[in-house]
């Protein structure tokens, strides 16, 4: 099976991090996780990236509610940046509010709208999703 290469975690929760890395790297999804705090961070290291032309993620997985940037806010600067790179954002949050749900359809990178906590079938849907 294809392995994802780097996976960025973006989410504030030390313990929904914690856990969610535990469980990537018991099924073995990705070679790379790197996590950021809240957006900005995510967004600078971004930005860095395609400057120093190294390796973008092929996965990122947003929380919405962060201190700083949150998610919507992240997503609004994504659109800004201009990478050739198809990265798949999987927005993961504890929110179950249907206009999160909504608000999540009208940004066409976000791939899927994910309750927490993010599961070992749900990561295998990403996978398959990826190298479909």
């Amino acid at each position: 099976m294809k392995k994802i290469k780097l996976t960025y975690l973006i989410d504030d929760d030390e313990i929904y991090i914690f856990t969610t890395k535990k469980l990537i790297n018991k099924i073995d999804f990705c070679e790379e996780v790197a996590v950021f705090q809240n957006g900005k961070e995510a967004i600078e290291a971004i930005k860095f990236t395609l400057r120093n032309k190294n390796e973008l993620p092929d996965v990122i997985l947003l929380d919405l509610n962060m201190p700083i940037m949150d998610g919507w806010q992240f997503l609004d600067e994504f659109i800004r940046i201009k990478s050739e790179k198809q990265i798949k954002i999987y927005i993961v949050s504890s929110s179950v509010d249907p206009s999160d749900i909504e608000r999540a359809n009208t940004y066409n990178m976000v791939s899927n709208y994910i309750i927490k906590p993010i599961s070992r079938e749900k990561l295998h849907e990403i996978t398959e999703e990826v190298f479909a």
